[in-house]
């Protein structure tokens, strides 16, 4: 008892000293006469704006706010009365008392109804969402919410847009944790932990840049409660079912100023694939701006690709991922970030297809079987050290990437079976390096480096041989063996330098970037006698391939009251050399390039703003375009080149409109683009029933395409509903060259789409979504070929709470199918959740089934140009699911 006592009073002293050891904030209130005003809200607020702590002034006037650290120069402290007009001092040293003068201010109070109604804030480019006034009782993460938030739209892969535009990062209360790859945090940060979410308009994370801020992307910032940042939290999952079945969870995080991590892992076999929590989103863009193109990979198995459904309806799989995602602040301007992680799946695909191409002469036509075995890995570690000061900008990212795949393919082609092993092995390092610093006169001076190293062995091995009237002079022969290697070794380096005066900036930029490569491919055909053997000296590429390009580029902007202008004008000596003795191939190229685009912004009111868009870019094709041996890159396609590098010229033009009403939560955004490319080659296929041959060959040819979206989102306050609608409208017209037969196509999609997050009562809620899409694909000849295909896809959910702390979730998802030459296709999945909240334990018990009809197989259709193609895919049937899930 006594050695409880001396616990309970050593407890008691520590944090009576923890209390008054902190450092308190003093001054005082008062009105212009120089008397105290009592009961006057006192906020620290940093310079984001986030409240870091408050306090109230007492009968005198007095304040004093505690501080958890001393790091609050230029914080700003702001006091507030009804009566009186708000105040603020900027804080320049914490020892000193600040006195806060109040004037007087006049009173107009309206009317107010309190419907605890939703509510949005903005303050500057801000806007604020509440969370807690769009989630219910069964939402768990901050994903679950952000999707009913008027204005925002979550994809299916996770992808978060803002009123039309995809962000392009998620912070974590103003940190960067997760580097794009941002669904982890969607989907495990609670919701109730959030306390405001952030979309952040013309986000420019460079701190010395924000002054001159000429940057028009969004961000959302997940600006959390206090009470989250103080322990570890996270939850842990427990599943087992039916047949055979297990999905396992384990999340822990920590949100505190110096230290930030989600930390998980998991595994499951029922579907869920947990590489989408690896989804980079602008991936696209990043690759685009380093410059660096190179194949992604150049053999396959020629797969059907996947049914449309969502994912955790057709997958077989047994998958499990550790992804380690921390970050360390040594103080606000220095922070070191590891992004960590590795996934290990098996798959297995089991379809059937038919597929027809439509020529004028001929329709050329093939059916197929396919089970496949695949086996994904992949392996991050990626290391960043982020300085960001006032005065300079450090940044150092290094990653390296091993992505081992290998697949084993049963396949009969035409009642012809035969046997695939694709092997694939991917190590790619990079380190990418920049620097900016602030000088005197304001100019910002900029130095960067890219690094880059990749070699992706790959070998396709397929027995029997295939097609032995092209590849064995018309022997039966035992297989064929496909390897290739395409070692890169590439380096993009600039410095710049930016001029500021007044609402214009300059930025003069010159550097140069060099891309090696060496393509080695070779086919052996295998005999029955087991000999291995050359199919031809032209089944050999030895080609080495060396790009140089030297840049400069002038970008001018202007940032005014309301319009926003950027002018870029970069220029470009690009040198190409490659050689294959084996093939007879010496060549080179010389281009200079002027690439000049342009974009404006006019705000037409505080919250809506036009835009415009222009460019024009020539571009250069890679050593994909050049080998001339012949390279088997499936099963049934051979592809080899006749023709020079390829080269472009796109002209692109769009505008856009974008409306937003955010106290009424009304969001509008119309979008039309359209571009024109000219290329110098074109691709010539060879089609038979049983094998496709392409060659590139010169001939000039265009790509029209253009491109209509609008979109609209709403929240009824009556209602308690958020209600979206949109319309697209894209049409591409271009030639393809099929059997010697040069075919214009035009291809036309449209599509509509509609849906409702509705709050019945309090205890019901219900979701509807709607995607309709119609395609029509015709050749514009004498005897013109016309495909037409009919889409139209629902979801719906309802859940509801029966008795206390028991909730149920129902669902539904139908889809049909329309082709004129093709019999309907309607199919209807349902799903059934039960789940029991244990409060005092933090427990959730569930229970659920997921295709409750048991479907085991989905019939598909896709069109392609001139291609037909039907499918069945054999898809997982009935599952049924418990898991219990502990929250700390």
């Amino acid at each position: 008892m006594r050695g409880l006592s001396a616990i309970i009073i050593c407890s008691a002293l520590l944090s009576f000293t923890a209390v008054f050891g902190q450092k308190q904030l003093k001054g005082k209130v008062k009105d212009i006469s120089g008397k105290g005003i009592s009961s006057v809200n006192v906020t620290l607020k940093d310079t984001e704006g986030n409240i870091v702590s408050f306090n109230r002034s007492d009968s005198k006037g007095d304040f004093s706010i505690s501080l958890k650290n001393e790091n609050v120069i230029n914080y700003n402290l702001e006091a507030s009365s009804i009566g009186y007009k708000k105040t603020a001092v900027k804080i320049d040293d914490v020892n000193k008392s600040y006195d806060l003068v109040l004037q007087n201010g006049e009173i107009n109070l309206e009317t107010v109804t309190v419907k605890n109604r939703p509510k949005l804030t903005s303050n500057g480019d801000t806007l604020n969402y509440r969370p807690s006034d769009f989630a219910d009782k069964q939402d768990r993460s901050i994903g679950d919410v952000l999707k009913k938030m008027p204005g925002i739209e979550v994809a299916e892969d996770g992808k978060v847009s803002y009123n039309g535009k995809a962000i392009s990062n998620l912070y974590v209360d103003g940190d960067n944790l997760l580097d794009d790859k941002y669904n982890i945090g969607t989907k495990s940060i609670p919701q109730g932990a959030v306390d405001k979410v952030q979309v952040i308009q013309n986000d420019q994370p460079i701190k010395m840049m924000r002054k001159n801020n000429t940057s028009d992307d969004v961000a959302l910032n997940l600006v959390l409660k206090d009470e989250a940042k103080l322990k570890v939290m996270g939850d842990a999952t427990v599943g087992a079912g039916t047949p055979n079945r297990f999905d396992e969870n384990l999340t822990a995080m920590l949100f505190n100023k110096k230290l930030k991590f989600i930390n998980n892992i998991k595994g499951n076999n029922i579907g869920i694939d947990p590489g989408i929590d690896l989804t980079s989103h602008n991936f696209s863009d990043y690759l685009k701006r380093l410059d660096n193109d190179k194949p992604s990979g150049l053999l396959s198995t020629g797969a059907a690709g996947v049914p449309s459904l969502p994912q955790s309806r057709y997958l077989f799989n047994k998958a499990g991922l550790i992804n380690l995602n921390n970050l360390y602040k040594f103080n606000d301007d220095l922070q070191l970030r590891a992004n960590l992680y590795y996934l290990y799946d098996e798959r297995t695909q089991q379809y059937n297809k038919f597929s027809k191409t439509y020529l004028p002469t001929e329709t050329v036509k093939y059916t197929e079987i396919q089970s496949n075995a695949v086996n994904p890995q992949k392996l991050r570690a990626q290391f960043n050290l982020n300085g960001n000061a006032d005065k300079y900008y450090l940044n150092n990212n290094f990653v390296l990437d091993y992505v081992p795949f290998k697949t084993n393919s049963g396949i009969v082609i035409n009642s012809i079976p035969a046997y695939q092993i694709l092997k694939q092995e991917t190590l790619d390092v990079s380190n990418e390096f920049s620097y900016r610093k602030k000088l005197k006169s304001d100019d910002v001076l900029n130095f960067y480096s890219y690094l880059n190293r990749t070699t992706q062995p790959e070998s396709l091995n397929i027995t029997p041989g295939l097609n032995a009237d092209i590849l064995n002079n018309g022997q039966a022969y035992a297989g064929l063996n496909q390897y290739t290697k395409l070692p890169t070794s590439y380096t993009n380096n600039y410095i710049s330098y930016a001029l500021f005066s007044n609402k214009f900036m300059q930025t003069y930029r010159v550097g140069f970037n060099v891309q090696s490569q060496n393509l080695n491919a070779e086919l052996y055909k295998i005999q029955n006698n087991h000999t291995i053997e050359l199919v031809s000296q032209n089944a050999v590429n030895d080609l080495d391939w060396l790009k140089t390009k030297f840049y400069t580029e002038g970008s001018y902007d202007f940032t005014g009251d309301k319009l926003k202008v950027n002018l870029s004008l970069p220029l470009s000596y690009n040198l190409i050399n490659y050689e294959d003795r084996g093939n007879n191939l010496d060549k080179s190229l010389v281009r200079f390039f002027v690439n000049p685009s342009m974009n404006l912004k006019y705000q037409t009111s505080p919250e809506n703003y036009v835009s415009a868009n222009y460019s024009f870019k020539n571009d250069l094709g890679g050593i994909d375009d050049v080998y001339k041996g012949t390279v088997l890159r499936n099963y049934r396609s051979l592809f080899a080149n006749d023709a020079p590098i390829s080269e472009s010229k796109i002209h692109s033009i769009g505008a856009g409109f974008n409306f937003r009403k955010a106290m009424q939560m009304l969001f509008i955004n119309v979008n039309a683009g359209y571009s024109d490319a000219e290329l110098n080659t074109i691709s010539s296929y060879t089609l038979t029933n049983n094998i496709q041959q392409r060659v590139v060959l010169p001939l000039s040819n265009h790509v029209k395409s253009l491109s209509l979206t609008a979109n609209a989102s709403k929240y009824l306050f009556n209602f308690r509903s958020t209600v979206n609608a949109g319309v697209s409208f894209a049409q591409s017209d271009y030639q393809q060259l099929q059997n010697n037969d040069l075919l214009p196509i035009n291809t036309q999609t449209i599509t509509y789409k509609a849906g409702i997050d509705a709050k019945l009562t309090s205890f019901i809620n219900w979701s509807y979504n709607a995607t309709y899409s119609i395609t029509n694909n015709k050749t514009q000849t004498e005897n013109a070929i016309k495909t037409n295909f009919q889409q139209l896809r629902q979801q719906s959910a309802l859940s509801f709470t029966t008795v206390k702390n028991v909730y149920v979730n129902l669902s539904a998802e139908h889809l049909f199918t329309h082709q004129s030459t093709q019999p309907n296709l309607n199919y209807l999945f349902a799903d059934a959740n039960v789940k029991y909240k244990i409060v005092k334990l933090k427990t959730d018990l569930e229970f659920g089934i997921t295709n409750l009809a048991n479907i085991k197989t989905f019939d598909a259709i896709y069109l392609s140009a001139n291609s037909l193609t039907t499918g069945t895919y054999y898809i997982p049937g009935r599952v049924a699911m418990l898991r219990a899930r502990f929250n700390f």
